[in-house]
């Protein structure tokens, strides 16, 4: 037998034994997968069982509440603590097992399991998320400055709004899959990018006309400012959550948002000022638009659309604040009354 033959034979042999070795461990990983599939329906069924029964007691305990000595009052309400600790407890749990997508999610991936097993590939989503969204902001900065200062083709501020368009498409996308592994971003923060993607889709179809180029330059200019407050807000909100997180004050998975939230009371006020400015130029944007949408010659119907749009985004956004603000400053004054 020549030597060539012989180191064939000996590495086919080889191969061979690595081949069995890889079926064995397949066959062990289908059956793993099998059991945490199973384990997850059961850990599911037992979080909404356990929710139920929290409920029924809850019910019951309300009965329970006259005629009691000082000691079985006492054990009440450690069941009560014990209780109101419960929700935030199934949160972190839930966290790791299916979800239902939610009818966004449905409709735009269907019914595919989102749901991120551990927190290595959370944590990296999530970051990942993060520095797609600076990376985007930074590049609509420069886009629109190169618009303003350079380039004044309507072909060229079409690109610029559907790259806007598709950033904040994927944002929602992102960001109901990082709701879906346990991010707390909700309420406004969430469905202003919603609306901003509208408001960009609505603007990319508005035809080159005189309403168009009269409305351009003041909108390049409040995009810039937008992106510049984005750029300031991921830098301080980042190395605030960082902070807070170490300190075990905040959940691992929260996110920066385009908005000021209570987490960020400490440290963060001095955005206060830029986000208040921002909110009032929307609702100048969203004036100018109005008015432009009663001169004789609009016949553009993105005028009035973008308009309200602008006015959404200016009650949403200033209200929300506004709420952070006052109910902050209500909390702070509590233990000084008390």
């Amino acid at each position: 037998m020549s030597e060539a033959l012989s180191q064939t034979l000996e590495e086919w042999r080889s191969l061979e034994v690595e081949y069995q070795q890889i079926q064995e461990n397949h066959k062990l990983y289908l059956q793993k997968v099998d059991d945490v599939s199973k384990l997850q329906t059961s850990c599911s069924s037992a979080i909404a069982r356990q929710r139920r029964r929290l409920k029924e007691l809850s019910q019951l305990m309300k009965k329970c509440n006259k005629g009691l000595t000082e000691e079985e009052t006492k054990t009440l309400d450690g069941i009560k603590e014990h209780i109101k600790g419960r929700p935030n407890a199934f949160f972190e749990m839930e966290a790791f097992l299916p979800t239902n997508n939610g009818l966004y999610l449905s409709l735009v991936l269907g019914n595919v399991n989102v749901t991120l097993l551990n927190k290595l590939s959370k944590f990296a989503y999530k970051d990942e998320y993060e520095k797609f969204k600076l990376c985007l902001t930074v590049i609509l900065l420069l886009f629109s400055l190169m618009c303003y200062f350079f380039v004044s083709y309507r072909f060229v501020d079409a690109v610029l709004h559907f790259l806007a368009v598709w950033y904040y498409c994927t944002l929602t996308i992102r960001e109901s899959i990082l709701i879906s592994n346990g991010s707390r971003i909700k309420g406004w923060w969430v469905f202003h990018h919603y609306i901003s993607a509208f408001l960009s889709g609505v603007i990319l179809t508005w035809p080159d006309s005189s309403l168009y180029q009269g409305f351009r330059n003041p909108f390049l200019t409040y995009l810039m400012y937008q992106s510049l407050v984005q750029c300031l807000q991921y830098y301080y909100q980042s190395g605030c959550l960082y902070r807070l997180r170490a300190l075990g004050e905040r959940y691992n998975m929260d996110l920066t948002v385009e908005g000021f939230q209570s987490w960020m009371w400490r440290g963060l006020t001095f955005l206060l000022p830029f986000l208040f400015f921002g909110h009032f130029w929307q609702l100048y944007n969203g004036i100018c638009l109005f008015r432009m949408s009663q001169h004789p010659e609009c016949n553009d119907w993105q005028v009035l659309v973008c308009g309200l749009c602008f006015l959404i985004l200016f009650m949403g956004n200033f209200l929300t604040t506004l709420a952070v603000v006052r109910q902050k400053n209500k909390n702070q004054v509590k233990p000084k009354t008390q």
